[in-house]
């Protein structure tokens, strides 16, 4: 098992060569190959992963702790089987489509410039989220905790606020009719 420390992994293909197993703290992987890997029991700590593809990739017991994505592809990721221990994940400028965070806890998670199709937050708390100018189109809010959550430039969303907390959280006027979808009520 291998322990890298502030290592850069740049321009690696590792659906071809693997990743080794290990505990990857305060590393940054770019322009990295890691679609359908399974990195069950790696874990990642204070790491960045910046223009890499890790779709479909296999998380069970997987460590996210204060990971950064940034122009990522993440399609088809279940993060409810990520290990819960201090799991923290921002991302910015990701396509996240049919992923899962069922029943995370993500407290201020932000999402900035995101496509999050199809993506299930049922059950999860993203109190204090940031949803900015992010594409939520059939994504999944039931049950969730979305207190003082920020969808002011969120589009193509539909939140019940009646099977969802919602105290606090904010809208912008224009993307109100995501919060009426429920009742049935048409808007032009």
């Amino acid at each position: 098992m291998e322990n890298p420390f502030q290592q850069t992994f740049e321009k690696k293909n590792y659906t071809l060569e693997g990743l080794p197993k290990g505990e990857y703290e305060a590393c940054i992987f770019k322009y990295c190959e890691l679609a359908k890997l399974d990195l069950s029991e790696y874990s990642f700590i204070d790491c960045q992963f910046q223009d890499c593809n890790l779709s479909l990739v296999k998380m069970g017991n997987t460590k996210w702790q204060n990971v950064s994505f940034f122009n990522c592809r993440l399609q088809g990721l279940h993060f409810e089987y990520a290990n819960p221990f201090l799991f923290e994940v921002h991302f910015d400028h990701c396509f996240l489509n049919l992923s899962s965070f069922y029943q995370r806890q993500m407290k201020k998670a932000t999402f900035k410039h995101c496509s999050l199709h199809e993506v299930d937050f049922s059950n999860a708390n993203l109190s204090e989220a940031l949803f900015d100018d992010c594409d939520l189109l059939n994504a999944q809010f039931d049950q969730t905790n979305l207190e003082k959550a920020d969808f002011r430039t969120a589009y193509h969303f539909e939140i019940s606020p009646q099977i969802n907390r919602m105290k606090k959280a904010k809208f912008s006027k224009s993307n109100l009719a995501g919060l009426l979808t429920s009742f049935g009520i048409t808007i032009d």
